[in-house]
């Protein structure tokens, strides 16, 4: 049985400004809602790993789904939210004026420390990533191949817990666009 996490496809970002705190949690809604860059493409090895696959796994955000079809996967066996990426914290500070990336820095390392204003906590992702690796697992066993579409984090925080339940894999999945980590188990 396997287990491939895969991280999607590279997003067409809203455009890197300088702007507020209060103002990033509406660039992150516009990034969980945009559609792949058409450039990004996926590796032959990606997209071999994609044809083997019996089953196949996507969150529920359009960068998952759309990179089901660069795939040229038609129909996912499974989409859901507990594989959606662990969200980050907001604050509605008007100040101070950073860009992008750094609020994403500063807001990813605050939610690691215990901030997670209007988001799940650390332990909420945490125990979601456990349910959705149970899920995989579940899936493994009746479909013995299945491919997870996924993200960054939540995928790091699968293959921990696939790796705790006794499954062979990388100890942290690629997590460039189209990389991906396999893990196995034997039957």
């Amino acid at each position: 049985m396997h287990i491939i996490l895969l991280r999607h496809g590279k997003v067409n970002y809203p455009p890197l400004t300088i702007l507020s705190a209060s103002s990033f949690s509406e660039w992150v809604a516009s990034y969980d809602s945009n559609e792949l860059d058409v450039s990004s493409k996926p590796t032959d090895e990606a997209m071999t790993l994609a044809k083997q696959a019996n089953a196949v796994v996507c969150s529920v955000l359009p960068r998952s789904l759309e990179s089901a079809k660069v795939l040229k996967i038609e129909n996912a066996t499974l989409n859901h939210a507990i594989f959606n990426e662990a969200g980050l914290p907001i604050a509605n500070w008007k100040f101070p004026r950073l860009p992008v990336r750094i609020w994403a820095i500063i807001f990813r390392l605050a939610w690691f420390l215990g901030y997670s204003a209007n988001s799940e906590t650390l332990n909420e992702a945490k125990v979601r990533s456990s349910q959705a690796a149970n899920k995989l697992i579940e899936m493994a066993e009746e479909h013995k191949s299945v491919l997870f579409i996924g993200h960054g984090i939540i995928n790091y925080f699968i293959a921990y817990e696939l790796r705790k339940l006794g499954w062979q894999g990388p100890k942290k999945p690629s997590r460039k666009y189209w990389g991906f980590g396999v893990f196995t188990r034997k039957i």
